[in-house]
Formats: C-alpha cells, sequence, structure tokens
C-alpha cells in the first residue's frame, strides 16, 4: 500500500470518528421519542393508558405549565434512580401533569371531544431500559360517531425531542387495531380502512431504516464486502431472515433484551462486518479469496461471512423491535401491523442495494484498483464510526 493511500486512511478515520462524535453529541440534544397509548372500552366508556418517557414528560409539562417545583422534584427524582419517589412526585404534581397530557393527547366522538379525569395514581416501567411514567385517563365522550385519537404529545415546537412517535393499540367500539402517528400524521380514527393502517407501519417502518444510520452503515458495509451479486443478495437474505425472527418475536414480547447489550453490540457489529473487508484488502493479491464453486457458490470463507451477518442481524431485529416497541396481547391485526412495519424495512434496504452495487459492479469490471481503494475507505470509515459508538454506547450504558 502506498504512501498516499495510507494518508488517505487515515485522514477519513479521523473524519469518520469526528462524524460520529458529533452526531452523537448533537443527538442528545435532539433525540426522538416514542409514546405507548393503549386505548380500551370500560364501563362503556373509552380508557387510554399511556406510557411516557418520565424525564421528558417532568421537562415538558414543567415548562408548559409554569411549575418549577415539579421540574426541581421530578429531575433530583430521576437522578436519584427510585421508581416510587418518581411516581410520588407525579402524584404530587397529578394536576400539572394531566393539564399537559390531555392537552396534547385528545379523544373526539362524532368530531365532538370527549373530556378526560385521571384514573388511578401514576406508576412507573421501563422501556428499552429507559424510566416511563405511566398515566391511565378515563373519557366522557358524546354520543354520535366513531372515535377518533389525536396526539401532538412532545412536539418539536417544545425543542426537547426531534421527532415524537406515538404508538397506538386499541379495542374499542367493537374494533380492535394499531396505529402509529407522528408529526406529519397525528390523528386516525379507529373505524379507518385497513390499507390506511397497514401504510402507517410500512412508512414507520421505512423511516425507521432511513433515520437509522447505524443500520444503514451495516448494509453499506455488507455491500462493499461482498465479491459478487451472490454474495451480496445472500448476505441481504440472511440479514433479513434474521432481523426479521428477532423482531417480530421481541416485539410480540416473547424476547427481552435490554437496550443497554443490543446498542453496543449492533455498533460492534458494524465494525466487524466493515473490518472483515479491511482485512481482505490487507492479504496479499495473491492470496485474496474469489468466489468458490462450492454450495450456491460460496467458498468456506463466503459461508462464514454468512453465518456471521445472520447472527449480527438477530441482534439487529432487536433493535428494530425497541423502536415500535408494541407487547399488547397477540392478535392477527398486531401481527399484520408488525408484518408490514418490517416490510417498510425491506423495501428501503432492497432500494439501497439496487442503487448502490451495481455502480460498485461497474467500477470493479472497470478500474478494479479504483474499487478496492474506495470500498477500503468507505469500509474503513465504517469500520472507525462503529468502534466510537460501540465505546459510547457502553461507557453511557
Amino acid at each position: 500500500m502506498s504512501q498516499r493511500i495510507r494518508c488517505t486512511l487515515v485522514t477519513l478515520c479521523l473524519a469518520a470518528a469526528a462524524l460520529a462524535w458529533s452526531g452523537g453529541q448533537a443527538q442528545a440534544h435532539g433525540f426522538t421519542s416514542t409514546v405507548y397509548a393503549d386505548v380500551v372500552e370500560t364501563d362503556g366508556r373509552p380508557r387510554t393508558t399511556l406510557e411516557l418517557e418520565y424525564d421528558l414528560l417532568v421537562v415538558s409539562a414543567a415548562d408548559a405549565e409554569e411549575d418549577d417545583a415539579l421540574f426541581r422534584e421530578g429531575t433530583a427524582a430521576f437522578e436519584n434512580g427510585d421508581d416510587r419517589s418518581r411516581a410520588r412526585v407525579l402524584g404530587t404534581h397529578a394536576k400539572t401533569v394531566t393539564a399537559y397530557v390531555a392537552g396534547r393527547f385528545l379523544l373526539s366522538s362524532g368530531g365532538a371531544p370527549c373530556t378526560a379525569r385521571p384514573h388511578g395514581g401514576a406508576s412507573m416501567t421501563r422501556r428499552e431500559g429507559v424510566p416511563y411514567a405511566v398515566l391511565a385517563l378515563d373519557w366522557s365522550c358524546p354520543d354520535g360517531g366513531g372515535l377518533r385519537l389525536h396526539s401532538t404529545l412532545f412536539p418539536d415546537r417544545e425543542q426537547y425531542v426531534k421527532d415524537t412517535k406515538t404508538i397506538v393499540t386499541y379495542t374499542v367500539d367493537g374494533l380492535s387495531g394499531s396505529a402509529a402517528l407522528d408529526g406529519g400524521h397525528p390523528s386516525f380514527s379507529v373505524d379507518r380502512p385497513w390499507y390506511e393502517r397497514f401504510g402507517e407501519f410500512f412508512r414507520l417502518g421505512a423511516e425507521h431504516l432511513l433515520t437509522g444510520i447505524d443500520h444503514i452503515l451495516f448494509l453499506l458495509a455488507l455491500i462493499v464486502g461482498s465479491r459478487g451479486p451472490r454474495e451480496v443478495v445472500l448476505a441481504a437474505t440472511c440479514f433479513t431472515l434474521a432481523h426479521s425472527v428477532t423482531f417480530l418475536l421481541a416485539a410480540l414480547g416473547l424476547v427481552d433484551v435490554p437496550a443497554d447489550v443490543v446498542e453496543p453490540v449492533i455498533a460492534a457489529s458494524i465494525a466487524v462486518v466493515a473490518g472483515w473487508h479491511l482485512w481482505r484488502l490487507a492479504r496479499p493479491a495473491d492470496r485474496r479469496p474469489a468466489l468458490g464453486r462450492g454450495h450456491l457458490g460460496l467458498d468456506r470463507a463466503g459461508w462464514t461471512r454468512l453465518a456471521v451477518v445472520f447472527c449480527f442481524g438477530l441482534v439487529h431485529g432487536l433493535g428494530f423491535a425497541g423502536a415500535l416497541g408494541i407487547d399488547a396481547a397477540w392478535s392477527w391485526t398486531l401481527l399484520w401491523s408488525l408484518a408490514v412495519f418490517n416490510l417498510g424495512i425491506e423495501a428501503v434496504q432492497l432500494a439501497l442495494v439496487a442503487l448502490t452495487f451495481p455502480l460498485l459492479a461497474v467500477l470493479r469490471s472497470r478500474a478494479p484498483g479504483a474499487a478496492r481503494l474506495v470500498t477500503g475507505l468507505v469500509a474503513a470509515g465504517v469500520a472507525v464510526m462503529g468502534l466510537v459508538w460501540c465505546v459510547q454506547r457502553m461507557t453511557e450504558s
């Protein structure tokens, strides 16, 4: 390897590390949040049980309702790590918390608004290792139409988050299903057509992959490290099968792995797959493996790589499930919602492969040396970012 190439690789690694660090720093001031809402019919009236990030709820409600005491006491309880004291703070400031939530999570019937009142006291739970407040509201709704939900909880204008998704499951008015709401799509009716409901989850899955830079980089490492069309197709298929299995199992509550374990492993998987390609490039030209003539046209190195990709795909599936977080009771409607969410992920994944791999194949056929340089630079940058994220996630967990 020439001195110029070595210098270029070092420069790219440093730039990638700076980008990963700055991305992590920016994320701390603009993170996404997910609200979970379950709507059931009790004594002929809707009851909603909402789960909201505790620290975000405290800061947002205190700011919106000008309750400085809630901010001081809630922040202290969050730092102390005691769920009982957190629930006690929410109970003490129940009027403030209820006013904030009921002013942004709304139910209406036949176009007329429903009125909310608290049901019981607040409690605490955890989602992906994060403390969540649990609040129940009973609603009085006028007669005359289908139920409609509207959520603008934690809007971007409050500047605490850059995006909030509200995942709703419901069994009301003789109907059951699930919905995904965000700033661009804040409302839905429980009697809406099935294709609208599934369209929401397809869009949510596509957006999750597009905004999940770690999953995109893992896919990019697979693409640049594949030696031919067959290998990239098999690698993408293995990744799809693996993360589909754990995604469905985790989203249905059958598998539960803490986020502080999943997230560092996802970051490490990025570095390993990218580093594998760098290791191949570092070998002498006469010792670099070419595609073999074994089963499915793969040699032993190709099959080993597929096994590694499959194992890491299982972990990425847990990460996808964490974004959805539905743990309602089993239903065919829920299963289809999860499957459509996964289809949204796959559509973006296939599009990325279709866009990038043909360009790489053309470069390899016309300028093999340039192709090795380009893939080496990309793999080096991806590997460094994966390592930086892995260290960050382990130290923050």
